[in-house]
């Protein structure tokens, strides 16, 4: 079975940091673009940081030269690196990305279950 898998939330006081990891497992041919999207109380999801297969990277304005997304593609890791932290970044953070395995039919699109990020003093 495919899946993504994050890891690293966790309470951090403001101007802190973290790093989010997500590991991608199952019989995975290719992994194509990754992202980054969070999901606050009472908010809709959105999207935080894209990167390509070629590391190609994409920040939304709210977090830019705050956050830095990377990728180890032998690994098929992502991590998402955190500094300078605010109130206003706590959210589940969920890990996405396009996926071609065994046991599917071309690439399809599959998110992790989340991993909570909670900014507070």
């Amino acid at each position: 079975q495919v899946q993504l898998v994050e890891s690293g939330g966790g309470l951090v006081q403001p101007g802190g940091s973290l790093r989010l990891s997500c590991a991608a497992s199952g019989s995975i041919f290719s992994i194509n673009a990754m992202g980054w999207y969070r999901q606050a109380p009472g908010k809709e999801r959105e999207l935080v940081a894209t990167i390509t297969s070629g590391s190609s990277t994409y920040y939304a304005d709210s977090v830019k030269g705050r956050f830095t997304i990377s990728r180890d593609n032998a690994k098929m890791l992502m991590y998402l690196q955190m500094n300078s932290l605010k109130p206003e970044d706590t959210a589940v953070y969920y890990c996405n990305g396009r996926l071609m395995a065994a046991t599917t039919t071309g690439y399809v699109e599959v998110w992790g279950q989340g991993t909570l990020v909670t900014v507070s003093s």
